[in-house]
C-alpha cells in the first residue's frame, strides 16, 4: 500500500493561521480520498512559515469497482419519463433492463463503474483543495486566477511504495507537482528533492528546517529555560506566544538579553505586554527580586557572532518601546494623583453604544447596582460604588490606549496612586473577569459586587434595546458576560435571586416591571425582555453545568422547580440527581415515576378531575400496596425536611428508598380496577409518589 507525501511551498504564512491551516490541508485531503473510494492507515500534517504538509500512510493503490442497480419507470411510461431516466444514468434504452415488479414491468439501470488509481484520484483531490483552500484572508498574484495566502511557488506530491516513489501528475495555474523542495531561506536555500515522508523530514533537518511545529515549540520552550536557569532567572509561561513564535521561525535559535535599569520599575504588566505585543519576546523573571529583568528573543538563523548582532538589534529596538511606555506610565501616574477627574471627564464623550449612552453613563448605572448588591455577597457598599466610578478611569489612560490589554490590570495601579483602600483597586482590576470559561474567578467581596454588576448592566442593557446573540453571532460578547455572571455565583456560593438583581438592572436603563408579571393576562413588552434574559441565562447555565457532565434534561427537570433563579440551588439539585440516576435504583425509580405519572394523567384527562387527595390505607387490598403507603409515609416528610435544609443527597437517598415499594406495587397491583372506590384510592396514591418525586424535580423531562 501505498504511501502520500504532500508539500505546498509559498510566502511566509501568518503564524495566527498555521494551526487552522494543517487541520484543513488534513481534513480536505483524506476526506476527498475517502469519498473517492480509498482508504487509509494513518495521516498527519505538518507546517513551517513558509510549506503546510501532509503524510498519509497505508492508501490504497485504487479505488474499488462499484456495481449500482436503479429502479425507473414502467415499460409503458410516457417516451419523456424514459428519456430522462436515461439521462440521469447515462446510459441508452439498449442498455436497459426490463424486469417485473408489483405493478407490472419496469426498466432497470445497472451501472458498473472501474475502480480508480490513487494517483488519478489523488490529483483530482489535492486540485480541488488547493484551489478551494479556506484561508481566512488570501491573495491573488501574478496573470492567474490560483487565491493563496501568499505566492504559491510549489507543489511537492508523491506516491511511494516498495518499487520507489512516482510523482503525482498534476499541473495548478502553471504550477506542476514535482519532488522537489526547498530548505531554510537563508542557511539552506537550494532545491531538495525528496522521497518517503522520512526522506522529506531528514532531508529537511539538514537544510535547518524542523518539519514539526511541536518539536519547533519544545526546543524554544527547552532553550529559553535553559538560558534563564544560566541567569538564575524564570521564563513567564505564555502558551499562546509560543505557539506564534514557533510559528515565525523554522530553525528556532533562542537568545536572552537584558533589560535596561531605566525600565525595571514599570509594572511587570507592561514590560511583559510591551515585548509580547511588539517583538514577541518572552519575559524572564528574577524570582529573587519578582521583576522581570530580561527576555528571549527567538532568531530564525545561526549567525557567527552567536547572535551578537540580532540581540543588539533587538536591545535598541527594545529600548525605544520601553521609552515610551515609561513616558505613557509617568504622565497616567501625575494624572491618577490628581484624581483622575480628567478621565472622568473624558468617559462622557466615549459611546458605549448608541443606544446605550455613553461610558459615564454606564459608569453611574454599574456604580448604583453594584451598591446594591453589595450587602448581598458581605461587600461595603461604599466601597463598591467607589470601585465602580473608578473601574473604568483607565480606559481613558494613555498605557491602556496603547495596549488596551491592559484595562483593568493599569486600573489598579492608578487607584492605587490615587490613595484608595486595597479593596477598591483590585475590584477595579477584577471587574472584568471572568472572560472565558478557564479565567480566574474573583473571590473578594467588593470585586465580586462589581464583576458581577458590570455584567448585569451589560445583560439588561442590551436586552432593554432588544440586541440579543442570533445563532453564531454574537458581536457584544453576551455570551461571555452571562457565563460569568453564572461562574461568580456558582464559584462564591452566592445566595441571589437573579430575578431581583436583573430586575434592578433593568431599572437602571429605565425599564420598569411587575415581577408578578403582565396585567389582564398579557405580558408588556418588558416583561417578555426579562423573560427571555431569564432564560438565556438559564441556556448559559445548562452549558456551564453540561461541561461538568450533568446531563442536559437533568438540568431542565430542575430548571422546572421554584427557585430557578437561585442558581445555587439549581446547581446542587441538578448535582445530586446526577449522581443519584447513575444509580441502579435511581434508573429503575425513574420508570416508576414516570409510569405513575403517566397512569395518573390519562386518568385525570378521561375523567376530567384531579385525583390529588384521599388516598387512605384502609382501602388497600393488597400486601405491596400497603407497603407502597408505609414507604410513602416515611420517605415524605425525610424528602421535605431534606429539600428545606438543601441536603439534597439525603433527599434523594429518601426518594431512592421508594424504588423497591413502586416496582412491588405496579407488579402486582391493577389501578384502573372496575371498582370505582379502589381506582380512585390508587390513582390518589399514585399522586402522592408524582408529589414526592416534585419536590426534588420534574420526573417527567428526565430521560430514560
Amino acid at each position: 500500500m501505498p504511501d502520500l507525501l504532500i508539500e505546498l511551498f509559498s510566502e511566509e504564512i501568518p503564524a495566527r493561521m498555521q494551526a487552522r491551516a494543517r487541520e484543513d490541508l488534513k481534513k480536505l485531503v483524506t476526506d476527498g480520498l475517502v469519498q473517492a473510494g480509498l482508504t487509509y492507515a494513518s495521516a498527519g500534517a505538518f507546517s513551517t512559515p513558509r510549506r503546510l504538509a501532509l503524510a498519509v500512510e497505508g492508501l490504497t493503490a485504487d479505488s474499488p469497482a462499484t456495481r449500482e442497480e436503479r429502479k425507473g419507470p414502467r415499460l409503458d411510461a410516457p417516451e419523456a419519463a424514459l428519456q430522462g431516466f436515461l439521462r440521469s444514468t447515462g446510459l441508452t434504452r439498449d442498455q436497459l433492463e426490463a424486469r417485473d415488479d408489483k405493478k407490472g414491468q419496469v426498466w432497470f439501470a445497472v451501472m458498473t463503474r472501474p475502480g480508480r488509481p490513487a494517483t488519478e484520484i489523488v490529483a483530482e483531490v489535492l486540485d480541488a483543495t488547493i484551489r478551494n483552500f479556506p484561508w481566512p484572508r488570501s491573495m491573488r498574484w501574478g496573470a492567474g486566477s490560483l487565491r493563496w495566502v501568499r505566492p504559491l511557488h510549489s507543489i511537492l506530491c508523491l506516491l511511494s511504495d516498495e518499487a520507489g516513489a512516482t510523482v503525482v501528475p498534476l499541473t495548478v495555474e502553471g504550477i506542476a507537482a514535482g519532488n522537489a523542495t526547498r530548505g531554510h531561506r537563508f542557511l539552506s536555500p537550494d532545491a531538495v528533492t525528496v522521497t518517503v515522508f522520512d526522506d522529506y523530514a531528514a532531508k529537511l533537518r539538514r537544510a535547518h528546517v524542523i518539519l514539526d511545529h511541536a518539536e519547533r515549540e519544545g526546543a524554544i520552550r527547552q532553550g529559553a529555560e535553559n538560558l534563564a536557569f544560566a541567569r538564575g532567572w524564570q521564563i513567564v509561561p505564555d502558551d499562546a506566544l509560543l505557539a506564534e513564535v514557533a510559528g515565525l521561525v523554522e530553525w528556532p535559535v533562542p537568545l536572552m538579553g537584558v533589560i535596561e535599569d531605566r525600565f525595571l520599575d514599570l509594572p511587570p504588566e507592561v514590560l511583559q505586554t510591551s515585548m509580547k505585543e511588539h517583538q514577541k519576546f518572552f519575559s524572564a523573571r528574577n524570582p529573587r527580586t519578582g521583576r522581570i529583568e530580561g527576555f528571549v528573543t527567538v532568531a530564525n538563523i545561526d549567525t557567527p557572532d552567536d547572535g551578537a548582532t540580532i540581540l543588539a538589534g533587538n536591545q535598541r529596538v527594545l529600548a525605544a518601546r520601553l521609552s515610551d511606555a515609561a513616558f505613557f506610565w509617568e504622565n497616567d501616574l501625575r494624572e491618577a494623583k490628581a484624581g483622575m477627574r480628567a478621565w472622568a471627564e473624558g468617559l462622557k464623550s466615549v459611546t458605549f453604544h448608541n443606544k446605550l449612552g455613553s461610558q459615564a453613563d454606564r459608569v453611574e448605572r454599574i456604580a448604583a447596582l453594584s451598591r446594591e448588591i453589595a450587602p448581598l455577597v458581605g461587600a461595603d457598599p461604599d466601597q463598591a460604588e467607589r470601585a465602580a466610578k473608578l473601574a473604568k478611569l483607565d480606559l481613558r489612560s494613555a498605557m491602556v490606549g496603547e495596549f488596551p490589554e491592559l484595562q483593568g490590570t493599569m486600573g489598579r495601579y492608578y487607584a492605587l496612586a490615587a490613595g484608595e483602600d486595597a479593596a477598591v483597586a483590585d475590584a477595579a482590576r477584577d471587574h472584568y473577569s471572568p472572560l472565558g470559561p478557564s479565567d480566574a474567578v474573583p473571590a473578594a467581596p467588593v470585586s465580586v459586587a462589581v464583576a458581577l454588576a458590570d455584567k448585569i448592566d451589560t445583560l439588561t442593557g442590551f436586552w432593554a434595546i432588544d440586541e440579543k446573540p442570533t445563532g453564531s453571532k454574537d458581536p457584544y460578547a453576551l455570551r461571555r458576560a452571562a457565563l460569568g455572571v453564572i461562574r461568580l455565583v456558582l464559584d462564591n456560593g452566592l445566595r441571589l435571586r437573579l430575578m431581583a438583581l436583573n430586575r434592578v438592572g433593568f431599572l437602571g436603563h429605565g425599564v420598569e416591571m411587575d415581577l408578578a408579571g403582565g396585567s389582564d393576562d398579557e405580558y408588556s413588552t418588558d416583561w417578555v425582555a426579562y423573560l427571555n434574559l431569564e432564560a438565556f441565562l438559564h441556556d448559559r447555565l445548562k452549558v456551564h453545568l453540561r461541561d461538568q457532565g450533568i446531563r442536559h434534561d437533568i438540568i431542565d427537570a430542575v430548571l422546572a422547580q421554584p427557585g430557578n433563579d437561585d442558581l445555587v440551588l439549581v446547581a446542587r439539585r441538578a448535582t445530586a440527581l446526577n449522581a443519584m440516576l447513575q444509580t441502579e435504583d435511581g434508573k429503575n425509580l425513574i420508570q416508576g415515576l414516570k409510569r405513575a405519572g403517566n397512569i395518573l394523567a390519562q386518568a385525570e384527562d378521561k375523567d376530567g378531575v384531579e385525583y390529588s387527595f384521599g388516598a387512605d390505607p384502609k382501602f388497600a387490598e393488597t400486601d405491596e400496596e400497603r407497603a407502597l403507603f408505609a414507604a410513602l409515609d416515611t420517605a415524605e416528610p425525610a424528602i421535605k425536611a431534606a429539600i428545606a435544609a438543601e441536603d439534597f443527597p439525603a433527599a434523594m437517598t429518601a426518594i431512592a428508598r421508594l424504588r423497591a415499594p413502586i416496582d412491588a406495587f405496579f407488579d402486582t397491583v391493577q389501578v384502573n380496577t372496575d371498582n370505582p372506590i379502589i381506582r380512585r384510592n390508587r390513582l390518589n396514591l399514585l399522586h402522592r409518589i408524582r408529589a414526592a418525586g416534585q419536590q426534588i424535580a420534574d420526573f417527567t423531562k428526565v430521560e430514560g
